[in-house]
């Protein structure tokens, strides 16, 4: 995982947990109702063709951030190029569909299905009868062993990323035949679909020394499409050829080769002919997209047709972040050039041969909030953080000016389209700038003065926590600057629109407050807890605040800055500063201003990449911070390490997996064990809705809006491009026979 990317699922189970206290309040149900998650909110966009319109053979350069350190998906230092690999090259059991649904991968498997709950959960794969290894050894039941064994947990010789599933499994087994595999469960688990996918060989397995060091850098067994010819260091490939054992539909590319550049360098890749598909940044895709003007894919404003050179200066510098008064600067810089703009215009004109195909990533980005310590430690001040904000305006700063849905997400746990997704927000409830303020002064912070700070002196952020390191010093205006202590951000965005906002498309219920599935709504109830809770002993907003605090000014009233104990309030707000990050200043510059508008400061301190998570968000040295999770078709399983309540370890520190907000309670840990243990999917996807609502009541993270995914494509590249949930079908993927064209079907 990245600040604004992630990692495959074999990075999501890590190691242990962080410990926060939390208010208690009632246990919450999950609203909306049961095809509340039936629709994805956007569909692929991948050029779809069937076969026979594609030519045989050919190479395809795929971009890819970083070469992989490891091609064994189940270590730690797994990423995005170790799961492309393993898609294209391994078994997998289930596969997820455009819904982000697990499906059964009918090259793989036959049938697979639980055959016996009493004793003892028992599920018998079948497997399909032409499926071997490249070697030629038929998929049996000695590769489920040995990766069972490798990942129960139960030898430390192997160096795994987790076990989850795996440590529930009491023995593997040869069933009837030499095609069924029968898995005896010791423990019920209702994820047994995430087992075994990818499949490695026993060869990769069955040994340590092999499944640590033997499947870092080569694949010399393989069963899907392709396999993996080489690994080339020096030029940063990996090729990808096809695999002549292979029994499905044979691969229509003869080569992939997956080619490491940095994203900022994408465009000009492309336009080189270094890579042929790209995932680009929506600088980088309004630039492709002015090439092809009226044609393109998204919505800019462009020139069609031919460019001149005055707009390609102006596009120029636009692009590299200029105003008018700098572009006309640019343009005089420009004029010396000429060689740079000679090659400018160059790439330009290659570009033309590409186009930007756009969808949603089954990924979303949240603002994270530190309760560890300082005032986010105190849940009412989360709370008010949270109902300062208007997700749907930071979700169309986004996805609006790419003509994708911008509506906000309303899970921490699945994603519109899959079947846990329930719009749960409103366990915490919507903008209400009233109810933020009251909050506040609630806690204890109200407008007044201010002690002078003196030198070293920190305001009333995370107290004795530092930056961890100086801000890039490549960036000339990074640094730290702090919002609404000394100046104000004026917002005339109507953040006041609380109705609006708890009248969100897709949030769907019955006259009686229920879902559909019969689960209580309990929203009134039990939603927007800590205030709500206050509210029933009597009194108004803020009648719990410190004796002498001021009312609250009106809620169209700008509030000042506050103090406690004469320290003003400041929360940190740690942000990346590399190439991409673009998108997530412009998020925390419109979040700086709606806390403004309640009186909370915000000190922005802008941070190297690399810095961004090791020193800053797994440390837990920030209060505000963005970044994002996939969304998994297991999050009973994959979620759990990211919302456990911490527990400090053994030598009285505090451990964490992925919980780096550092806030959780008992009820969700035991809503998701119970969801984890059940073979009810009716059962389990109301406990993980239950569960997300507990999680929102915490406010320890804000879901904001699913990720944009913006793919440069060839235009004769037909089955490729923005895939959505669903796994690519690698053997698909080719090049336009000349003179056809890609229909509007999905991939055959």
């Amino acid at each position: 995982m990245s600040y604004d990317g992630v990692g495959p699922r074999a990075v999501m189970r890590s190691v242990a947990f962080l410990t926060a206290g939390a208010l208690a309040v009632p246990l919450l149900a999950g609203c909306g109702s049961d095809d509340e998650g039936s629709k994805p909110l956007a569909g692929q966009d991948i050029a779809a063709a069937p076969r026979d319109r594609l030519a045989d053979g050919g190479t395809l350069r795929w971009a890819v951030d970083a070469m992989p350190q490891t091609l064994n998906a189940f270590q730690a230092d797994a990423d995005a190029g170790t799961t492309r690999v393993a898609q294209a090259v391994l078994p997998a059991m289930f596969r997820p569909d455009a819904s982000g649904r697990p499906q059964r991968d009918a090259d793989y498997l036959d049938s697979a299905r639980v055959v016996e709950t009493e004793p003892k959960q028992v599920v018998v794969y079948r497997l399909n009868q032409q499926a071997v290894w490249s070697d030629g050894r038929e998929i049996g039941a000695e590769d489920f062993a040995a990766q069972w064994r490798a990942l129960s947990g139960k030898d430390s010789a192997y160096w795994t990323a987790r076990n989850a599933g795996y440590d529930r499994i009491e023995k593997v087994e040869r069933g009837a035949n030499d095609l069924e595999v029968r898995v005896t469960f010791a423990k019920p688990y209702a994820d047994w679909r995430s087992l075994f996918s990818p499949l490695y060989p026993k060869d990769v397995t069955g040994t340590a020394d092999a499944f640590n060091d033997g499947a870092r850098k080569k694949l010399k067994v393989s069963a899907g499409p392709f396999a993996v010819q080489k690994i080339d260091t020096k030029d940063k490939d990996v090729v990808l050829t096809r695999n002549p054992r292979w029994w499905g539909h044979t691969a229509k590319l003869s080569e992939i080769v997956l080619h490491e550049v940095p994203r900022d360098k994408r465009a000009a890749a492309l336009a080189d002919g270094t890579v042929d598909v790209a995932d680009v940044d929506p600088s980088e895709a309004d630039r492709i997209t002015q090439v092809a003007g009226a044609q393109g894919s998204l919505p800019f404003q462009g020139p069609a047709g031919g460019r001149t050179a005055a707009k390609a200066l102006r596009s120029w510098a636009v692009l590299h972040g200029s105003d008018e008064k700098a572009a006309r600067h640019e343009r005089r810089a420009l004029k010396k050039q000429r060689k740079s703009l000679a090659k400018y215009l160059a790439q330009q004109e290659a570009l033309r041969d590409f186009e930007v195909r756009k969808s949603l990533e089954p990924a979303y980005t949240q603002l994270a909030l530190n309760g560890a310590d300082g005032p986010l430690a105190d849940e009412r001040v989360r709370h008010a953080v949270a109902h300062a904000l208007n997700r749907k305006e930071l979700a169309q700063v986004v996805l609006q000016p790419l003509g994708l849905p911008a509506v906000p997400v309303g899970s921490h746990l699945a994603l519109s389209g899959q079947d846990a997704y329930a719009d749960s927000s409103d366990a915490l409830g919507g903008q209400d700038t009233a109810q933020a303020r009251a909050l506040l002064a609630d806690a204890g912070w109200v407008p007044g003065p201010v002690k002078e700070q003196k030198k070293g002196e920190k305001a009333a952020g995370a107290e004795g926590r530092s930056a961890g390191g100086s801000p890039d010093p490549s960036q000339s205006d990074d640094g730290t600057y702090i919002v609404g202590v000394n100046d104000h951000v004026e917002d005339n965005k109507g953040h006041d629109d609380q109705q609006k906002n708890r009248q969100e498309p897709g949030h769907r219920g019955s006259e009686d407050g229920h879902t559909g599935d019969g689960g209580a709504r309990q929203l009134a109830q039990d939603g927007r807890p800590y205030a709500q809770e206050h509210l029933k002993q009597g009194g108004a907003p803020g009648a719990y605040a410190p004796k002498g605090t001021a009312a609250p000014a009106g809620a169209g009233a700008k509030a000042g800055p506050l103090a406690k104990d004469g320290k003003p309030l400041s929360l940190r707000f740690v942000l990346p500063s590399g190439p991409g990050s673009d998108t997530l200043r412009k998020v925390a510059d419109r979040i700086t201003a709606m806390l403004d508008k309640v009186g909370i400061a915000t000190e922005i301190t802008k941070v190297s990449d690399e810095s961004y998570f090791r020193d800053h968000i797994a440390s837990g040295q920030y209060d505000l911070a963005l970044y994002s999770w996939p969304s998994s078709a297991f999050p009973a399983t994959d979620a759990r390490p990211i919302y456990a309540k911490p527990v400090p370890g053994a030598d009285g520190s505090l451990n964490v997996q992925q919980n780096y907000t550092r806030v959780g309670t008992d009820q969700v840990d035991q809503l998701l064990d119970q969801a984890i243990a059940t073979l009810d999917q009716g059962e389990e996807r109301d406990l993980i809705r239950k569960a997300d609502a507990r999680i929102w009541a915490t406010a320890g993270s804000i879901p904001l809006y699913q990720r944009p995914q913006l793919t440069a494509v060839r235009k004769n590249l037909a089955n490729i491009g923005s895939f959505g949930f669903r796994t690519p079908v690698y053997e698909d993927m080719g090049y336009l026979k000349k003179g056809m064209k890609a229909s509007s079907g999905p991939s055959s």
